[in-house]
């Protein structure tokens, strides 16, 4: 196998591999394939770190897959983050800030300027990596469900919240699936081949959910996931499977991409519609 020139070769690689890797070489494989921010910017240690691995699995991790090394492996990383930002301004930015990555501090204003700083990369990578034909897709599947389930707990029920909102406001028969009374299943019993189920889950992935989805693709409905690993447990059951790396600055995740991305696909199926000026 050609050492990978480019990180889409990469990536290609690992997922075509995954099943023959280790169980440790398959856990630094989810955080390579999702964490591309991560890979470009921090250090062996930290990546190792976040990975919950040592630092020589990760250098294991390098070399099979034909790299000299860990950090030989990082600079497609740092390449395509460079090569995606639009800006020459921000590309001489980004070099720097691969020099000198920051911690996040203590007052509320750089805070702030963390978040904003985490958010802007992670919608511009959104907006980069996201396939015109997935969007296509799940539009398509929207516009022709009878019903809309939407699947989204704990730190995801905001997003599902929105969503159901502005799939109201469309006229469209859209239910939220928030298993109030322990009553998940009840609220799915109705499901069918002519409906639709988008299920929002981020690692750790709510138990709930992955149940809900399964149970969705038994009944034969057309599902749309919004998720943060192409090896999600949700991906297994989706027609449509979106992959969001939201920004992080230390443990603290945000939402911002995946609601970007919601309100995308509401507006789009507003346009198709013929109701944009509803939302």
């Amino acid at each position: 196998m050609p050492v990978a020139t480019t990180l889409t070769e990469l990536q290609d690689q690992i997922r075509a591999r995954y099943g023959d890797l280790s169980k440790r070489l398959q856990q630094v494989a989810c955080y390579v394939l999702d964490n591309n921010n991560s890979l470009a910017f921090d250090t062996i240690k930290v990546i190792a770190s976040q990975a919950d691995v040592p630092p020589s699995t990760l250098i294991r991790f390098a070399k099979a897959f034909e790299f000299t090394g860990f950090n030989e492996m990082k600079q497609l990383f740092r390449k395509n983050l460079v090569e995606e930002t639009v800006s020459y301004t921000d590309r001489a930015r980004l070099f720097q800030d691969l020099e000198s990555n920051q911690k996040i501090r203590e007052k509320p204003s750089h805070i702030l300027q963390e978040f904003a700083r985490v958010n802007s990369q992670a919608m511009n990578q959104l907006a980069a990596q996201t396939p015109e034909n997935k969007l296509e897709a799940a539009i398509d599947i929207l516009s022709k469900a009878e019903n809309i389930y939407l699947i989204g707990l704990r730190r995801s029920f905001s997003i599902a919240s929105y969503l159901t909102y502005a799939l109201r406001h469309l006229e469209r028969r859209a239910f939220l699936i928030d298993g109030l009374g322990g009553m998940f299943k009840e609220q799915l019993s109705m499901v069918g081949p002519n409906d639709a189920v988008l299920s929002i889950s981020f690692s750790p992935y709510a138990e709930e959910t992955v149940t809900l989805s399964e149970a969705a693709s038994q009944a034969g409905a057309k599902q749309i996931v919004i998720t943060d690993s192409q090896i999600s447990p949700l991906a297994t059951f989706s027609d449509v499977c979106f992959v969001v790396n939201e920004g992080k600055v230390d443990a603290f995740r945000s939402q911002s991409a995946s609601l970007c991305l919601v309100q995308s696909l509401a507006v789009a199926l507003a346009f198709k519609q013929g109701k944009a000026q509803e939302i």
